[in-house]
């Protein structure tokens, strides 16, 4: 007999439906990252696409071809990003088996699902990430003689990197509460395991506030544990000036705290 009181209720169900109600976060968590990783390579990828410079001097092929490709990409993007995770996953998961006879596994078309999904997103992301590095930098990168293959991986992305990571934690944060919607693909996750047991016991009220605190703490661990990462790539706050020249070596000597703590 379920008890009477919410409290109780609450009890009741975490004790005969606890592991199920884990088993599914872990489901949920696990989407998340994985389609998280494979968005970000995908976003990384169009996002770089999107920002390769073209000239007038360029050869008229090479000019057409990255016109083309630009423009498949901004398709791409604008279609995934206008578009609802929902009907998106309806179309891929029935629709390819329908248009195309290609039968995908659950949890093949899941990952597929969330990872072109947050590519779109991302996309975007690492465009703005990288338009947002001063032009200087690219300009400097090619008076060395760097490629801008070489320009991108050496000088621009890592500084891009570090002003998205934001943004990718964001969509980390997203995902998780959005793998609810692979549940209609039936995809065995925390909200399809909860609308399991709220239907079983008709404890629908009980059952989903049961969820919204495990979303919560999974949203509120990520969040704070990819802060702690946004504070280990600023680096140190103390730091030393790197020189090769012994007759400079004391220049190097010099901290920040150190320089600030003497003016005051």
């Amino acid at each position: 007999m379920l008890p009477e009181s919410f409290g109780g209720r609450i009890i009741y169900l975490l004790q005969q439906y606890g592991p199920s109600f884990l088993k599914g976060a872990g489901v949920s968590l696990w989407l998340a990252i994985v389609g998280t990783l494979f968005g970000c390579i995908i976003g990384f990828v169009v996002g770089i696409i999107q920002t390769i410079p073209t000239d007038k001097n360029d050869p008229a092929p090479k000019r057409v071809i990255v016109k083309i490709v630009k423009f498949i990409m901004a398709c791409y993007v604008e279609f995934f990003r206008g578009t609802p995770m929902m009907a998106q996953a309806m179309f891929i998961y029935f629709g390819s088996s329908y248009l195309f006879q290609i039968n995908m596994s659950m949890w093949f078309a899941a990952i597929l699902i969330v990872s072109i999904n947050t590519g779109a997103y991302m996309a975007e992301t690492v465009r703005g990430g990288i338009l947002s590095i001063d032009e200087g930098q690219t300009e400097g990168a090619k008076a060395i003689g760097m490629t801008h293959v070489q320009t991108m991986v050496n000088v621009i992305l890592p500084q891009a990197l570090r002003n998205i990571m934001p943004q990718i934690g964001n969509n980390l944060i997203i995902n998780i509460k959005d793998t609810c919607v692979l549940s209609i693909i039936g995809t065995v996750e925390l909200f399809y395991t909860t609308k399991g047991v709220a239907g079983a016991l008709y404890t629908y009220f009980e059952s989903f506030t049961i969820a919204m605190v495990i979303y919560f703490v999974m949203t509120f661990t990520c969040s704070r544990l990819l802060r702690l990462l946004e504070r280990k790539m600023d680096g140190p706050d103390n730091y030393d000036l790197a020189t090769t020249d012994t007759l400079a070596y004391t220049s190097g000597m010099y901290s920040y705290k150190e320089r600030k703590g003497k003016r005051s």
